[in-house]
């Protein structure tokens, strides 16, 4: 491994261990209540942001993704097409994610090993690789990657607020 393969896996592993508290203790009230009738939910919240690291992960490594190819999507069950990641959702597909906690983690925990097996293979060749051209400047693994570190590690905080103002209010 190098230094940046190391930061990345630090990056992912302070991913699950947000992920980890969050579910700590949590059941079903609290992983589908919301602050308000509109808010995102603890449960959605942790499935999107593991749906994208999939779906992420899975492109760059040009593999299936967990959610299919481990039955993830057959064990969750969601009226929902096996591709949604959760991107632009209405309140009401928010609250059709409604899984059981140790669901949430199985899943978290099968993506996040997937990750880590994918960055320990990977070169400081791999990470300057232009991987898509669409943006200015063109992106690198290496950028995507951190991208999605930072996307995850915002809905865990957004996760793990609704938790602590659940626990005040209760």
């Amino acid at each position: 491994m190098s230094v940046s393969t190391d930061i990345l896996t630090d990056g992912f592993s302070r991913v699950q261990g947000v992920v980890h508290r969050i579910l700590a203790g949590a059941d079903e009230a609290v992983l589908t209540a919301r602050l308000d009738p509109a808010a995102n939910t603890i449960a959605w919240l942790v499935w999107h942001l593991t749906r994208v690291q999939d779906d992420h992960i899975a492109d760059a490594a040009g593999s299936d993704q967990v959610w299919t190819s481990a039955g993830w999507a057959d064990r969750f069950d969601l009226p929902l097409p096996a591709a949604d990641t959760g991107y632009d959702h209405s309140a009401e597909q928010v609250g059709l994610v409604r899984p059981a906690v140790q669901d949430l983690r199985g899943y978290h925990d099968a993506v996040h090993a997937r990750t880590l097996g994918y960055v320990a293979g990977l070169t400081e060749d791999d990470l300057t690789a232009v991987i898509d051209t669409s943006w200015d400047p063109p992106v690198t693994l290496a950028v995507r990657l951190v991208s999605v570190i930072a996307d995850d590690l915002q809905h865990a905080g957004q996760a793990a607020f609704i938790k602590g103002a659940l626990g005040r209010t209760s």
